[in-house]
């Protein structure tokens, strides 16, 4: 299996460090997540099979602004299931980003070639499948909706698709394709585990035309969304006032964030939930900066291949602040000892 963020249980045993000593920011995931009472599901969600929930439909439809829309075991059951769907195809999938969607389709033998960003344009006239997470995870670059509009034209005339993994877009939504999936060949993949902070709900939504989310339905069979996830994404995704108070919450914190990376000297580039460093932005190399982070109990996403650097996710309290600071002031001080030695 592919390395992910999140794997905190590897970094106790590699460094022996109690749990409660960490400070995990090796994920991109809202740490404010949505709350609900314990009270709040309602006895059946529990006792009944989880029957497909037309309300949970709808609310994902008005959230997300999409015309049609199926509800998945998280998008990562989505990005698994779609190589099934096509016959052999060229793929390109943009470099860096989440490894699952190249990995997915090399997994079901279509011919895969991992494309920059600013290189995916010229490769469109020779793909089947193109895909592209946008905003970019790890990076946080961007297409902008009417490129990909223009893209899935082009696409959808030889049959093809274009697959936008929309997964961080919850703080930016004005860059969303989602409205338009009603046109062929356009599949917009979103998720509840990011802005939502609902990773262990196991649930997202694509958004296509009704006939491919019909064969996908099939393909997924049935039950896939329990019945507690699906009462308590159906209340976030209609809570109007944390989600606006959220995104003005998540706003401060991703500059907060940003602004302190700078203030140690690294640059950065990322969204409200997240900022990256590459090499470059560390001055450093990205490995022993991972190391350094890790000695001071501050667990970050490395990214060895495509683009060598770190991902930082948002600290959770201001505890966790405190503790990256120190973290990043021994950081420099260390370099700072180096370079005049």
């Amino acid at each position: 299996m592919l390395e992910h963020g999140g794997n905190l249980r590897d970094a106790l045993v590699r460094y022996g460090r109690p749990a409660a000593d960490w400070l995990d920011l090796s994920t991109g995931i809202n740490p404010h997540f949505y709350t609900v009472s314990p009270d709040f599901l309602q006895p059946n969600a529990w006792h009944r099979l989880p029957e497909k929930s037309f309300a949970l439909s709808q609310a994902a439809q008005d959230f997300y602004g999409a015309p049609t829309m199926l509800a998945v075991a998280g998008t990562q059951a989505a990005i698994q299931t779609l190589p099934c769907l096509r016959p052999t195809s060229k793929v390109v999938v943009s470099a860096p980003s989440y490894a699952e969607h190249a990995y997915q389709w090399r997994q079901h033998q279509h011919q895969v070639r991992e494309v920059a960003y600013d290189a995916l344009a010229s490769a469109i006239p020779g793909a089947d499948v193109v895909v592209v997470c946008n905003p970019n995870n790890p990076t946080g670059a961007l297409v902008e909706p009417d490129v990909l509009l223009n893209w899935a034209a082009q696409l959808a005339r030889r049959d093809g698709w274009l697959i936008v993994d929309e997964a961080f877009a919850d703080t930016m939504t004005e860059l969303s394709v989602a409205a338009y999936t009603n046109r062929p060949g356009l599949i917009v993949l979103r998720s509840v585990g990011k802005f939502f902070g609902l990773a262990g709900l196991r649930l997202g939504f694509v958004a296509a035309q009704a006939e491919l989310l019909e064969r996908l339905e099939i393909h997924l069979g049935p039950w896939t969304i329990s019945g507690p996830a699906q009462q308590i994404a159906t209340k976030a995704l209609m809570d109007l006032d944390w989600q606006q108070a959220m995104r003005v919450e998540l706003a401060g914190q991703g500059e907060r964030l940003r602004q302190l990376l700078l203030e140690h000297g690294l640059g950065s580039s990322g969204t409200n939930l997240f900022q990256w460093c590459s090499e470059q932005d560390l001055h450093a190399d990205a490995e022993l900066f991972w190391r350094h982070m890790a000695e001071q109990g501050i667990w970050l996403r490395l990214f060895r291949q495509a683009a060598r650097g770190v991902r930082f996710g948002l600290p959770p309290d201001e505890t966790g602040w405190q503790k990256l600071t120190q973290a990043l002031t021994l950081w420099r001080v260390r370099q700072c000892i180096l370079a005049a030695a």
